[in-house]
């Protein structure tokens, strides 16, 4: 009886350092898969990695095949428009080279090229003359060959170069005729391209390209008045807003056109991209936190509470009162169903003070028409983050997770992609091919934004797409070739492409991450091995717990 006793209470003990091991193991084990599935890639499996770029910043041939002339063809051309006295003439002249970028672009395995289609080479002269078949064929040519190499296209129709003979003819963008143009144009590329262009973006930075055109006149068509600049013609208290309603009315014209003759059959989608800029109180006081408020209306929801909304931002309405346009209720029926996806082009962060209970000498953003806020990289002399030679570029990387939560819970989720993210720097004849080729600073630039971005993601932000800006070193409009933000070197004379340590770095980034991506069903697969794995660790401990018990009792 004794002898049974013992040999009994051994196999207890057993039992239970049996049962310990067993637990340490299934801790370890779920330790480890939890590291694995916190670990892996974000991204999913159907993410866009890409490059982005503009047709009058890459294409050249300005002249060439047909094609007509556009408000920057004839700007650049004009004496002391460009810092450098460039011009997008000839720029990286991808239209000849389209296929030597192509390779360069499948050597950085990147699945997806944006690139902007140039209104007069399709339209010379706008719906005033016949289409240019030799333009139909080029972009036919360079979609063929990026599909060829397993690269998506993802289009832009328009990207700042508006046809001249429009600009003649009525005024552009501040007459309503600009919005039955940009339809025909658009109607012309969705026939054209649409066939195998799944993504289609109407306007890239309609919000940075109307105040930089009829404001402070920076830009073409160079309107403005008062103290924002010294323009021959312009109002500037006015015009942005004329002009932005135009331009809305116009990408609702365009959406509806392809939502009702092409999307069921082409099976793509369409969207607008926003210049983005991330703001944040200069201080705890409420004074402060309505500015930012006013600033974020006044820049990135003047264009996509419209579009998504149907109405401006109150705001702004209750600010600009009868100088804001009204939408006719034809007008937000087209408005409706106004996008499928945002993209967003995002560079820099900055700090919002109110100018409305203090005085506000100078600075971007302290006019009532402005939104009554100063905007500002620094405060109290700390920057917001690291300062560029460029007033709007900064490093602040947590800025890119802060605006797609903003737009995130603002707009309900919708799909947005990141169109546009690069660090650009001064070109310095002094410095060496090798100073040039190892840029840290934009790795360490692109690192930053794409881990902010990562965690974005994981806190529920539906993030589709990542395109760096850019490819190659380009024409950079009003500063000509005096910037660089390639990830490749254009030399100017010889325009021979020679990848930077940026485009390893990017190349290896995609690898890593399209390898670690895994499937919505591997990842739904990961989660319940997980919860089973979690479920069946409780159920052993309990039976531990109970096997203790009964060895206390015995």
């Amino acid at each position: 009886m004794r002898f049974s006793t013992f040999q009994k209470a051994v196999s207890m003990e057993t039992q239970i350092l049996l049962f310990l091991f067993l637990f340490l193991f299934s801790s370890y084990a779920i330790t480890a898969i939890s590291e694995r599935f916190d670990q892996s890639s974000p991204f999913p499996s159907n993410f866009l990695f890409g490059t982005a770029s503009s047709s009058y910043q890459y294409e050249g041939a300005y002249l060439s095949d047909g094609k007509g002339m556009s408000i920057w063809d004839v700007f650049t051309h004009t004496p002391g428009s460009t810092d450098d006295g460039s011009t997008g003439d000839v720029t990286v002249d991808q239209y000849h080279r389209y296929l030597e970028d192509i390779d360069l672009m499948e050597d950085l395995k990147v699945n997806s090229y944006r690139f902007s289609i140039s209104w007069t080479r399709i339209l010379p002269k706008g719906r005033f003359a016949e289409v240019n078949l030799a333009g139909i064929n080029y972009y036919n040519r360079l979609i063929d060959a990026l599909l060829l190499k397993g690269i998506q296209p993802f289009v832009t129709l328009f990207h700042f170069d508006f046809p001249q003979e429009l600009e003649d003819r009525y005024g552009g963008w501040l007459s309503p005729q600009s919005q039955e143009d940009f339809k025909v144009f658009a109607d012309i590329c969705f026939k054209s391209f649409g066939d195998r262009v799944k993504y289609w973006v109407t306007f890239n930075e309609p919000n940075l390209q109307v105040p930089l055109g009829y404001r402070g006149g920076k830009f073409p068509p160079c309107r403005c008045s008062g103290n924002f600049g010294d323009c021959r013609e312009g109002d500037s208290e006015r015009e942005p807003f004329v002009a932005g309603h135009n331009i809305i009315l116009s990408h609702a014209a365009a959406v509806d056109i392809y939502r009702n003759t092409y999307q069921t059959e082409q099976g793509g989608k369409i969207g607008i991209v926003i210049h983005t800029d991330w703001f944040e109180p200069y201080s705890n006081s409420t004074a402060d936190k309505l500015a930012t408020e006013r600033a974020q209306s006044f820049s990135v929801n003047w264009f996509l509470d419209p579009i998504i909304f149907g109405e401006y931002p109150k705001e702004m309405e209750m600010i600009l009162g009868t100088i804001l346009p009204k939408f006719s209720s034809n007008d937000k029926m087209k408005l409706n169903r106004g996008l499928d996806f945002i993209g967003i082009n995002h560079y820099a962060s900055y700090y919002a003070k109110d100018c409305i209970s203090s005085v506000c000498e100078s600075g971007p953003g302290i006019t009532t028409t402005e939104g009554s806020y100063l905007q500002t990289a620094q405060k109290n002399g700390v920057p917001i983050g690291e300062l560029t030679p460029f007033d709007w570029l900064n490093i602040y990387p947590q800025g890119i997770t802060k605006t797609v939560t903003y737009l995130k819970d603002r707009y309900n989720n919708t799909p947005i992609f990141i169109t546009e993210n690069g660090y650009g720097n001064l070109y310095d004849p002094n410095h060496t091919e090798e100073e040039y080729l190892n840029d840290f600073k934009r790795i360490n630039y692109l690192s930053g934004h794409l881990d902010n971005l990562m965690a974005a993601i994981r806190e529920g932000a539906d993030v589709r797409g990542y395109f760096a800006w850019s490819l190659l070193d380009n024409f950079e409009w009003r500063y000509g070739f005096t910037v660089r933000f390639g990830l490749y070197r254009v030399d100017n004379a010889t325009l021979k492409r020679t990848p930077k340590l940026s485009a390893s770095w990017y190349k290896h980034f995609i690898a890593k991450h399209k390898t670690d991506s895994i499937m919505p069903q591997q990842h739904d697969r990961e989660k319940e091995k997980l919860e089973q794995t979690i479920q069946g660790k409780y159920q052993a401990w309990n039976h531990l717990i109970n096997i203790i018990k009964q060895f206390k009792a015995f």
